[in-house]
């Protein structure tokens, strides 16, 4: 079955598969969300609870990110993993809470840590 999609897609049948098994199931949801969540009050007890949810997921990814590291971000010290989250966060407030600026500050920072220790 694989080779046959191989031949037919070349060597894009692995983004086939992210597209009808990772991205297209989660839309769906994404717009009857939408679609439901109209009439819902921005400041009601639901989305204040599923506000408060999202923000301590993130931080348990940020925190085990920057911890517990896995893949390239292992040659990387500790040291400069934690700055790259201070210096997004600073990013984050110096440019007007723009969430652009402290994800460039962050990613920089990582950057030149990551060039800089793997050569």
């Amino acid at each position: 079955m694989i080779a046959w999609l191989e031949q037919v897609t070349g060597g894009l049948w692995p983004y086939l598969v992210v597209i009808f098994f990772g991205f297209l199931p989660s839309e769906i949801w994404r717009w009857l969300a939408v679609f439901f969540g109209r009439g819902i009050d921005e400041n009601s007890e639901i989305l204040v609870w599923v506000r408060a949810v999202a923000s301590a997921l993130l931080a348990g990814v940020v925190a085990k990110l920057i911890l517990t590291p896995s893949g390239a971000l292992v040659a990387i010290p500790l040291v400069w993993r934690a700055g790259s989250l201070v210096a997004g966060v600073a990013g984050f407030y110096l440019a007007r809470r723009s969430i652009l600026a402290g994800v460039i500050a962050g990613e920089a920072l990582l950057i030149t840590a990551a060039v800089y220790f793997s050569g």
